[in-house]
């Protein structure tokens, strides 16, 4: 069953304003589930340079050069920019903000058997949105567990500063940066059914670890968003769309963030 366009509960929104995340359970319905595998199903069979770039040849042992990301599928994917623009997804988006959404970014985890997970990180600390935050809305395709590498939570994080990240285990993660949580902070899995949603805060730290499964992929379609009110965001996330499929151009955010500007910034070759 199709969820409706109803608001959230008093308690959801609570949930996210104290805890920093909120799940809401069969956002996606079985149909919808089924057009979003079978699209994947047959990117995963090409080559589409920029977006989505896999080793077919057979030959290497790391899964995820098989199943790399697939990144911003909305660009070249009529199927991905419509689900990126669900309305029920749109609709959670506007209570949480209070003010319309816009969409930043579109992404595809296949996550198959024994791939390696992603390091605790902060998305604002890439989206760079301003004034406001981002909200991911992380939709599982597959049932999620900590044994195939479900998505972890570090609750109540997300007033914490964006802060520079450390260098991750490359043996475990398959992104560079790592951020450590707070001490008195504790990381904590999301088990998720297909068609829920996880929906959390740009500041949030999370993260996932190895899919231990000898069997079992963990698909996620994965979108960014910004507030209506947001003036700047990160270069890799432009342009932003309406929920009528309409573009919008925000500024190009030029703070070089916590980490400073990179000196190639600064200094172009």
């Amino acid at each position: 069953m199709a969820y409706s366009l109803t608001t959230l509960t008093e308690e959801q929104k609570r949930q996210f304003e104290q805890e920093g995340y909120l799940i809401v359970k069969g956002l996606f319905d079985q149909h919808q589930l089924k057009e979003i595998e079978d699209t994947f199903e047959a990117i995963s069979q090409t080559v589409v340079p920029g977006h989505f770039e896999p080793d077919l040849s057979g030959e290497s042992t790391d899964p995820l050069k098989r199943y790399p990301r697939v990144m911003h599928p909305h660009r070249f994917n009529d199927t991905a920019k419509k689900y990126m623009l669900n309305a029920p997804v749109l609709a959670v988006l506007q209570d949480l903000y209070e003010e319309p959404p816009l969409a930043a970014q579109s992404m595809f985890y296949y996550k198959p058997p024994g791939a390696r997970g992603q390091a605790l990180h902060q998305d604002n600390f890439y989206l760079k949105v301003e004034p406001g935050n981002c909200i991911a809305a992380w939709t599982a395709v597959d049932a999620t567990d900590e044994e195939n590498g479900s998505l972890m939570v570090v609750p109540k994080t997300q007033d914490y500063d964006i802060v520079c990240p450390d260098l991750s285990d490359s043996k475990e993660s398959f992104t560079t940066h790592y951020v450590k949580p707070p001490k008195d902070r504790k990381v904590m899995p999301v088990t998720m059914d297909p068609g829920d949603v996880l929906f959390f805060n740009g500041n949030l730290i999370h993260g996932s670890y190895r899919n231990k499964t000898k069997d079992r992929f963990r698909r996620s379609f994965i979108c960014h968003y910004a507030n209506e009110s947001a003036s700047q965001i990160g270069q890799f996330y432009r342009p932003l769309y309406r929920a009528d499929g309409s573009e919008v151009q925000l500024e190009l955010n030029p703070d070089g963030g916590p980490c400073g500007v990179e000196f190639e910034t600064l200094y172009p070759h």
